[in-house]
């Protein structure tokens, strides 16, 4: 179980950074969301990958730990926002630039990159 957990916050991170790294705005929004994605497994994983367990005491003979279950709450919404701010820093960017090019340039197909 672990194992399958762990491989998959991997993945997550490996395509989060590969799309981050691409030239596009939309592929950088994508990029950072499964960043973020990633981080809260993460988080959640830190109290534990436990089966058959309240989350309240009482309930059970044993119990989930409460705070990571807040801190990724608390992520997710950090996480909205964030994605929002972005989604509208890259509309603006297109409007001002007329581009969705991360370094806000165009390169003709027909120019020749000089090395």
């Amino acid at each position: 179980m672990e194992l399958l957990y762990a491989s998959c916050v991997g993945l997550l991170v490996a395509c989060g950074v590969f799309l981050i790294l691409r030239a596009r705005t939309f592929t950088v929004v994508l990029g950072l969301t499964m960043l973020s994605y990633a981080v809260n497994l993460f988080l959640f994983s830190s109290g534990r990958l436990s089966l058959n367990q309240a989350a309240v005491l009482g309930y059970s003979s044993g119990y989930a730990d409460p705070l990571p279950q807040a801190l990724v709450l608390t992520a997710i919404v950090i996480g909205f926002a964030m994605t929002a701010f972005v989604v509208i820093l890259a509309i603006r960017g297109r409007a001002d630039l007329g581009s969705d090019h991360v370094d806000g340039s165009v390169k003709d197909k027909n120019e020749k990159v000089k090395v």
